[in-house]
Formats: C-alpha cells, sequence, structure tokens
C-alpha cells in the first residue's frame, strides 16, 4: 500500500501538470471503487485546478467549486499522460486537462478512492486525523503526553492515524529501528530521551523516503511510471533471515497488530 512518501510523490509529481490548468472533464470507466465515484467527479467541467495538496495518505485536488479527494488504496497510482495515449484494463478514471494532457488513475484491486467534499472540514475520511509528522505539531512533548500510560506495544501505536498521520508498516519499523527501539515496548516504557529521539528519525526516515520517490515494493509507481528508490535503503523491512547491516545479527520477524514487523534484537532495546 502506498504510505506516506508515496503519496507524497505522487502529489509532487502531478502538481506541475495540474495547477493552473482547467479539468475539462472527467471519465470515470469504473465508479466501483472502494466506494463508488462521487457523482460530483463525473459531472466536473471546465474547473481549474487552484492547488495539488496532501492529508495524510489522500490527495486533494482544491477546485473552485470544492475539493477532490483521492485515496491510491492498495494497488493505486496516478500518471500524467498524453490524452491520446489509450486506457487500458485497470484505468479507471482520467481527469481530461486544458493541456492535452490526462490524470490518470490505475488501480487494478480497486480499493482506492475518489470523493467529492465541498468543506474539508466536513469530510469524514478526514475527520479525526492526527498531525502529520512533518510538522512542528508532532514533537517530543506532544508524543511524549500522548504516551503515557498506553501500554499498547509502539509499532502499532505509532501506526495508529488518529496519533499521526502516515507512519505506516514499513516506515514505523525502519523508524524503530533508527531509534533502537524494539516494536514490542509498550509505548509508556520510553523516556523521554527516546521519545525525542524516535520524533526526529521519523521525520528523517519520511523525509529521505521522499527524497527517493518513496518505496516500491510491489505496486507503487510514481506519477512518471518510475519507481521509487527507498526500497533500496530498507534496514529491516522485508529482511527477515538476512544479517542487520549494522551488527551482522539475523533480522527477525514477528507480528504487531496483525502486520509483519522487523527488527534487530541486537540493535534494537
Amino acid at each position: 500500500m502506498p504510505e506516506l512518501p508515496e503519496v507524497e510523490t505522487s502529489r509532487r509529481g502531478i502538481e506541475p501538470h495540474l495547477v493552473g490548468e482547467t479539468i475539462l472533464h472527467a471519465v470515470v470507466r469504473n465508479p466501483r471503487l472502494r466506494w463508488p465515484v462521487s457523482q460530483e467527479i463525473h459531472a466536473l467541467s471546465d474547473q481549474p485546478v487552484l492547488s495539488v495538496q496532501r492529508r495524510a495518505k489522500y490527495l486533494l485536488l482544491e477546485l473552485p467549486e470544492g475539493w477532490i479527494i483521492i485515496h491510491l488504496g492498495m494497488s493505486g497510482s496516478l500518471r500524467v499522460l498524453p490524452e491520446a495515449i489509450p486506457a487500458a484494463k485497470h484505468d479507471h478514471v482520467d481527469l481530461v486537462m486544458s493541456n492535452g494532457k490526462v490524470l490518470r488513475y490505475t488501480d487494478p484491486r480497486r480499493f482506492g478512492a475518489w470523493l467529492w467534499s465541498k468543506d474539508l472540514q466536513a469530510s469524514n475520511v478526514l475527520a479525526h486525523l492526527g498531525p502529520e509528522p512533518l510538522s512542528e505539531h508532532f514533537n517530543t512533548d506532544y508524543l511524549l503526553e500522548k504516551s503515557r500510560g498506553k501500554r499498547t506495544a509502539i509499532k502499532p501505536w505509532l501506526m495508529d492515524n488518529k496519533l499521526v498521520v502516515g507512519v505506516g508498516n514499513i516506515y514505523a519499523s525502519e523508524s524503530l529501528f533508527a531509534a533502537g527501539i524494539l516494536p514490542d515496548r509498550p509505548a509508556m516504557s520510553l523516556s523521554h530521551e527516546e521519545i525525542a529521539l524516535l520524533v526526529k528519525v521519523i521525520k528523517a526516515v519520511l523525509l529521505r523516503s521522499i527524497e527517493q520517490g518513496g518505496t516500491t515494493l510491489r505496486d507503487f509507481l510514481q506519477s512518471d511510471g518510475k519507481p521509487g528508490y527507498f526500497a533500496q535503503e530498507l534496514q529491516v523491512y522485508g529482511r527477515a533471515g538476512e544479517p542487520c547491516r549494522v551488527c551482522g545479527t539475523p533480522i527477525e520477524s514477528a507480528k504487531h497488530g496483525q502486520r509483519s514487523t522487523f527488527f534487530c534484537r541486537s540493535c534494537q532495546k
């Protein structure tokens, strides 16, 4: 599933081709995604794109009359293509632009979403989200306060979007390794110093992945069709049984919250 760096990479990739251009109309070939494609999107006509933003793992296209909310789901991707390129089997939605290009949404598993909102503050899918991990609101004091009294294992706790958005499975494992913290430790057991380091490395790991265009494991591609290169820098994720790049101890794997977690028992305490 595309995580925050992959969604941010997609945002940066499509933004120059959309902002300042006009959506002439939408082509919805298959409205049956995770939720039905909103009727307002079917009816789009001559709508200039004012901005392309991101909230958590949602892409937000700002139009004069409202917002298109896009979620890439498990296997979705966005590409900017010449309008003349024919659609393939899993190309479900096109936004036809005034510059002769289309924003094309491809999703083999159809678990993504194309929704409409007049007011983002009232959007059900955006309500109750925690702070952005790269914002100043996600800091040591915030995470320390939230961790007190929490017996939940730190790794699934970090993946709770009500706590902080966008720290998905890959980046939670990588950040805990970088901070030297075992993923099954109760959140409340972390010291002030450990929390401060964890906040710092979460930001650093996410920023590095964004610089590398995200992590391509199976389905994710950037908007130009190229893969993300952060997979080459993964320290623990997906490396069970392989030697730790720091100490040589075999990387272990366990399930936390029904998700695979990867860690080094020697480097993490």
